[in-house]
């Protein structure tokens, strides 16, 4: 009777650590890349929209139950009148720019079939260059600037993104959905800072791009 009555608490005990272990295992063992990290607080001061300089706001970008919708055609003008870049419909974080620590942008996008050429979300700014790091979409893959694909099949279907920048180690990780895919050196210490939406690659785009954001957060050490 003593027995049992200890392996009936033992189960009772283990329940829950069986349980965690499941649904870990459910949803692909992915850690969470925030733990360690404190949110910093956004509000709409924070979110700069940058979009072709000739065309309204209301004509590249709409804001409805929390997802950002951003939208550019190939022939569009940049967001200057004096800037010679590719056109873009990007929100620009705004007031958390960073040149050491640990940083991590964090949010959920959504891509739609056809979007191709497209950088979905960078870093600015690097002392190597103008970016440290670029997440394009090229039917429906992405990919590390115009080079290594480092996820397949986005199109149609919410993910999450987030990037932690360790500037003082020179690394930046990339996860999707928890998971970590991609980890590279960064461009070297500058002032850096954090954009999503989307932003015309210099060749073999589609002539529409669009993406989709919500849950956009900062994260920092």
């Amino acid at each position: 009777m003593e027995n049992m009555k200890f392996r009936n608490v033992t189960k009772f005990f283990l329940l829950p650590t069986i349980l965690n272990a499941f649904l870990h295992a459910c949803s692909g063992g992915a850690d969470d890349p925030t733990d360690g990290f404190t949110s910093v607080p956004l509000s709409d001061n924070n979110f700069e929209l940058q979009r072709p300089y000739d065309v309204p706001l209301q004509q590249r970008y709409t804001f409805q139950n929390g997802t950002h919708r951003m939208w550019v055609y190939a022939d569009d003008k940049p967001h200057t009148p004096t800037s010679h870049t590719q056109p873009r419909t990007e929100i620009r974080i705004r007031g958390l720019d960073y040149s050491s620590g640990v940083w991590q942008f964090e949010g959920s996008v959504f891509v739609p079939n056809g979007t191709s050429g497209a950088t979905i979300v960078q870093i600015h700014g690097g002392a190597k260059g103008a970016t440290t790091i670029l997440l394009r979409i090229f039917n429906g893959d992405m990919r590390y600037y115009s080079g290594e694909v480092i996820a397949r099949n986005l199109y149609d279907r919410w993910f999450r993104v987030n990037l932690v920048h360790d500037v003082n180690g020179g690394k930046v990780k990339v996860f999707i959905n928890g998971s970590q895919i991609f980890e590279t050196h960064d461009q070297g210490p500058a002032n850096l800072y954090f954009k999503c939406g989307v932003y015309a690659a210099p060749a073999n785009i589609s002539y529409y791009m669009e993406s989709r954001w919500k849950d956009i957060k900062i994260w920092r050490k």
